[in-house]
C-alpha cells in the first residue's frame, strides 16, 4: 500500500488528503470513531497548510507520508510555505467561541486533543508537521 501522497495546495485536493488516509487507516481496524477523529486531525493541519501557509497556490505542494512505529500510526505533512510559529499560539477558549457563534480557530486545538503528540518544526526552509497517534 502506498504511503504517501502529494498535492498542490488547493482546497479541491483536501478530498484526495482524506480519501487517502481513510483507506489507509482502514487497514489498521480502528473504531469508526478513531478512524473519523484521525482523519479530521489531518484534515485540519492539511487545511491550514493549503490555506493559511500557502495561501492556496496550486504551484505550491504539501507532501504527507504515514508509517506506524510501535503501535501507533504518525502522519508528517511537509511544505515550504510560511511555517507555522507554534511558540505564538494560544489556546482558544472553545467554549466562548461557541457561545458568542465565532466560527475558525480552534482547529489546532482540536488536531491537539485528538493526537497524541502534535509537533511543528522547521528546517532549511521545510516545514513539518508530525502527528502522532497510538493506536494498539
Amino acid at each position: 500500500m502506498n504511503n504517501s501522497i502529494r498535492v498542490s495546495c488547493t482546497k479541491n485536493n483536501l478530498k484526495s488528503i482524506r480519501s487517502f488516509v481513510t483507506e489507509y487507516l482502514e487497514t489498521l481496524a480502528l473504531s469508526d470513531v478513531l478512524m473519523n477523529q484521525i482523519v479530521l486531525a489531518v484534515d485540519e493541519i492539511c487545511a491550514n497548510l493549503i490555506i493559511h501557509a500557502n495561501n492556496e497556490d496550486p504551484s505550491k505542494y504539501i507532501y504527507l507520508t504515514v508509517t506506524e512505529p510501535n503501535n501507533a500510526v504518525q502522519f508528517e505533512i511537509k511544505d515550504n510555505g510560511i511555517a507555522f510559529k507554534s511558540s505564538d499560539y494560544k489556546e482558544p477558549d472553545i467554549l466562548e467561541h461557541v457561545r458568542v457563534g465565532k466560527k475558525g480557530g480552534v482547529g489546532i486545538a482540536l488536531v491537539r486533543r485528538i493526537m497524541d503528540k502534535v509537533e511543528f518544526t522547521t528546517k532549511e526552509g521545510t516545514n513539518a508537521v508530525l502527528l502522532y497517534k497510538k493506536i494498539k
